[in-house]
């Protein structure tokens, strides 16, 4: 953003001829002429650049909200993209899943012998959230300077880019989403559907998380380029904290009897994750060889709301945050990349 701007191009390079300092937070043509510069200026290095916020996080959210429909259009470019020139197209989005899942279940339910009811329903419950969030914090990450070109010359409010990789998420989730409803009907294991609007919030509060998180690290990832690959291990490290491919009752009988089990908590997915449980695989406690055994928490409808409600209240304060920090930094952006 600029700072100390003249009223038009002749006085900004008056100044400069005078040996006075016109400040500028960018290099690009663009923010040369919305500051009056002359691009000439910008080119002999007489311009300070000065990393400053003049745009409050009020401001950011309603420009993103004006630019909705570049935001639409950067999802569909990112999915058409993904699958040019590919015969299925977005039918791989449903394969790759379906093998996955089918995977998971060989491994954990015939070769290893895991005995719990439907265990490829509870695996998918979880799974479904992880891979939007995971998909859509990676991808953000590093989104902006995977598109430096744009970045550079073209003016446009820059956290569009990490919300698309979400939205492109999204999308995904969708396809995903029906290959879940396929295997429960062939399973026959209907969800819980007293629990499904708990489900949506419980969505909902997974994709301003995983904004919040693209948005910040995207930004980080500009000035600090190991961040992209960090966040790779993060995320696998993270994947095993969440009760996905093990369920619950094995952390509560390890952290329950010293009173420990709010530390797992502190984990903001592993709330989420147990709702979409709650919800489609819909039994807290099953038989498991002739054993009453307790898979997810049984202490009802208001704990759940109460969890998810808390990391919906976190996830907006970090999204806040992150339009902040993105502000913060991105004055830097043009030269950086």
């Amino acid at each position: 953003m600029a700072l100390d701007v003249p009223a038009s191009s002749s006085d900004a390079d008056r100044r400069l001829e005078e040996g006075a300092e016109v400040r500028v937070g960018d290099n690009s043509p663009m923010a040369a002429a919305v500051a009056g510069v002359g691009e000439r200026a910008i080119r002999r290095g007489s311009v300070t650049r000065v990393v400053t916020p003049t745009i409050s996080v009020r401001k950011r959210l309603h420009e993103i909200w004006l630019s909705r429909e570049l935001l639409i259009y950067l999802v569909r470019t990112e999915i058409k993209i993904k699958y040019k020139n590919s015969v299925l197209g977005l039918v791989w989005s449903m394969v790759a899943p379906a093998m996955t899942l089918a995977i998971y279940f060989l491994v954990f339910s015939v070769i290893l012998g895991n005995k719990m009811p439907n265990f490829v329903i509870f695996l998918f419950a979880g799974l479904l959230l992880w891979n939007l969030f995971s998909l859509g914090v990676l991808t953000g990450t590093g989104v902006v300077v995977n598109n430096a070109g744009i970045v550079k010359k073209v003016s446009f409010p820059r956290e569009i880019l990490a919300l698309a990789a979400v939205g492109s998420a999204c999308v995904f989730f969708f396809f995903q989403a029906m290959v879940m409803v396929i295997f429960m009907i062939v399973l026959k294991a209907p969800p819980d559907m007293a629990y499904f609007p708990l489900l949506i919030l419980a969505l909902i509060a997974g994709v301003i998380l995983a904004s919040g998180l693209g948005i910040l690290l995207s930004s980080v990832n500009v000035y600090l380029r190991d961040t992209q690959h960090l966040i790779e291990v993060v995320l696998t490290a993270w994947f095993w904290a969440c009760p996905i491919v093990y369920p619950y009752w094995t952390i509560e009988k390890k952290l329950g009897p010293q009173g420990l089990t709010w530390i797992y908590f502190l984990n903001p997915m592993t709330p989420l994750v147990l709702t979409f449980q709650r919800c489609l695989y819909a039994h807290p406690v099953v038989n498991i060889e002739g054993t009453p055994t307790q898979v997810l928490p049984t202490q009802g409808y208001l704990w759940y709301t109460v969890l998810v409600l808390g990391v919906l209240f976190l996830s907006v304060c970090l999204f806040l945050v992150a339009l902040a920090v993105f502000g913060r930094l991105e004055g830097n952006f043009a030269e950086e990349l």
